[in-house]
């Protein structure tokens, strides 16, 4: 099941910018609310009887509501890939962070390519950042996003390549926000940030970002509230794994 844009957050009010440093770009936040997920169906209906002189009608059963049909099973993935020696080759789709069990995408199951308009849209017009990414021999970039089908969180990974593993680091290295940043527990080469909001209807953040061979990772998690940095650490290390092992 794939999800549209709008089905789990809807905009609530705007919040703070969030400042990431890649040089000095800033990255447009977002204010959201996580909806409740679907209710189940209504009262079960129930049988009457009308007067008549009839015969007393026997009361039929009340009718039950049936659980739910399961998730449809998704599509097994023909993307291939590998990694050696801290050297992702192959589709770099196939190390997304795994949508669980729990969870669906948004858009394809097997995520998507970023073009470079895609990551220029994440930082602020000023910014050049093809021009930042190319200081450090940037390859190409994934993305995939999936929330959670209890509409708690919305998660999302995004992936950069690089042509090799000190150019990935330093990239990782010069890369910041404006916030102090926490070390993400049972994860190395990583670090975290947290964004609370404003008020507990809206939508607070956390992201996380790494560093695996040639590739930078970085992770956003979406909550209504204040964030819980373990929603954080546990998609970190998921996505670490996947990319350390394939």
């Amino acid at each position: 099941m794939a999800l549209s844009v709008a089905g789990l957050l809807a905009v609530t009010a705007a919040s703070a910018v969030v400042t990431v440093a890649v040089g000095k770009p800033d990255r447009a936040d977002r204010a959201v609310a996580a909806a409740p997920a679907p209710s189940g169906s209504g009262a079960s209906p129930s049988a009457s009887a009308s007067a008549s002189a009839a015969p007393t009608p026997t009361p039929s059963p009340t009718p039950s509501t049936p659980p739910p049909p399961p998730p449809a099973p998704r599509p097994s993935s023909t993307l291939q890939g590998s990694v050696s020696g801290g050297k992702h080759s192959g589709d770099l789709r196939y190390f997304l962070l795994p949508v669980p069990d729990d969870a669906d995408p948004y858009g394809s199951p097997d995520g998507a390519m970023m073009s470079m308009e895609d990551l220029q849209a994440q930082y602020s017009k000023n910014v050049d950042i093809k021009s930042v990414l190319d200081s450090w021999n940037f390859k190409d970039a994934a993305t995939r996003t999936y929330r959670t089908r209890d509409g708690k969180s919305e998660v999302r990974i995004d992936l950069k390549r690089f042509s090799r593993t000190d150019r990935a680091q330093g990239f990782a290295d010069n890369s910041s926000f404006d916030q102090d940043s926490f070390d993400i527990a049972g994860v190395s080469n990583a670090k975290g940030y947290i964004f609370k909001p404003e008020q507990q209807a809206y939508t607070g953040h956390l992201i996380g970002i790494g560093v695996v061979g040639d590739v930078v990772y970085e992770v956003t998690v979406d909550v209504q509230g204040d964030p819980d940095k373990a929603l954080l650490a546990d998609a970190m290390k998921r996505a670490h794994d996947r990319l350390a092992n394939g």
